[in-house]
């Protein structure tokens, strides 16, 4: 058996060992210390925030976010549906309920016109959402523009799950910057890791203070143990801080190098009929967290799970586009606006796309056998 190949693995440098002694030299290693402090201020320098905030996964930094938005029982949060749970689990958390949204064709991320009619409905019910959560997909931004137009318009607060898209861009901003509150993921299969961890950023420093109280299980300024609030325990570790200092400075690296994967797959693999792969849209620069390669079922008769099981019977992991939260058993009966009546753009994707190994260890070489094997695959 060949030597697998993985989706998307860590990918360490080697700078992470300089920080990772200072931590131990100094017996910081536990949550909290210089590293976290240095880690948070350095991401918040790299997108061009104010502030941020070290937290022990993105989903933490979404339930934080949500908080803060007044998030609470009873209340509706729109968030996109093309999605994994995380983004929308911390809704239910406070006792919220999620509306979803579709994607729209250009970026495969929220879809404006789905968005104004959920807009629309929820004016006339009486109930406009508490926040909305866009979903910045595989590494690249939602078209913000009009989703804040829109939810500007009804005074409703945007928080971005831009888990997959650090160092994205839309119109030369970083991606995760436009909302009220952004969320990084620094989960060992994110474009740099921290092992597990997150970031919730901000130009709102009060709140980020207020979330950072809430993340240290919200312990008064007392001299003994004293809680008037509900805390939680999320903050990330020194050790953990200092593997992430390691590998932002190797970002731009990585992206450069996920992006001549995507390049790869796609001169090889893009003339093939019914093959076509996910856009870049105009506005900004995916940081292609994964290749997303899509299969037209009126061309190429064996779908995207046939081809997903193939390759692993070749020692190569693939998966297929995450399944619409909309079509999940935890979701039964929520309310789902597609992109237009005639067209649910998540639902198709869902079933003809498949996520490629795109890891940025991978070499040439790993490249090629994938795409030999797809080709064995189409030929069969």
């Amino acid at each position: 058996m060949a030597e697998r190949i993985f989706l998307s693995p860590p990918h360490l440098s080697g700078q992470e060992l300089e920080f990772v002694h200072e931590a131990f030299e100094s017996n910081w290693i536990a949550p909290l210390g210089p590293q976290v402090e240095a880690f948070e201020n350095e991401v918040a320098a790299y997108v061009g925030t104010k502030g941020a905030l070290a937290l022990s996964s993105g989903t933490a930094g979404i339930h934080l976010g949500l908080r803060l938005l007044g998030v609470g029982p009873g209340a509706t949060v729109f968030c996109s549906t093309l999605t994994f749970v995380a983004s929308v689990n911390p809704a239910l958390y406070l006792g919220a309920r999620p509306v979803f949204i579709d994607s729209e064709p250009d970026s495969w991320n929220m879809s404006p016109a789905a968005l104004e009619r959920a807009f629309d409905d929820a004016r006339k019910e009486g109930q406009l959402p508490k926040a909305v959560i866009v979903v910045n997909l595989y590494g690249q931004s939602a078209d913000m523009d009009p989703i804040l137009e829109l939810c500007n318009a009804y005074g409703v607060p945007v928080l971005e799950d831009a888990a997959e898209s650090l160092g994205a861009t839309y119109k030369g901003k970083a991606s995760g910057t436009f909302g009220r509150f952004g969320v990084y993921s620094f989960n060992g299969n994110k474009i740099i890791t921290t092992s597990g961890g997150g970031m919730l950023v901000s130009d709102d420093t009060d709140a980020l203070k207020k979330a950072r109280f809430w993340a240290t299980q919200a312990r008064d300024p007392a001299r003994h143990y004293q809680h008037s609030e509900m805390g939680y325990n999320y903050r990330m570790s020194n050790i953990c801080a200092a593997i992430g200092r390691g590998q932002l400075r190797v970002l731009e690296e990585r992206i450069q190098r996920k992006r001549e994967i995507f390049e790869i797959y796609q001169e090889q693999l893009g003339s093939i009929p019914g093959i076509s792969f996910m856009p870049e849209a105009s506005f900004g620069r995916s940081n292609r967290w994964l290749t997303v390669m899509t299969l037209d079922p009126s061309i190429i008769k064996r779908g995207p799970w046939e081809l997903v099981d193939y390759l692993e019977e070749h020692n190569i992991e693939s998966r297929p586009v995450w399944k619409p939260m909309h079509r999940q058993p935890l979701f039964e009966g929520a309310k789902y606006y597609p992109h237009d009546e005639n067209s649910s753009v998540s639902d198709t994707l869902f079933e003809t796309g498949i996520c490629l190994p795109s890891g940025t260890s991978m070499t040439d070489q790993d490249i090629e056998r994938v795409i030999d094997e797809i080709r064995s695959y189409l030929a069969s």
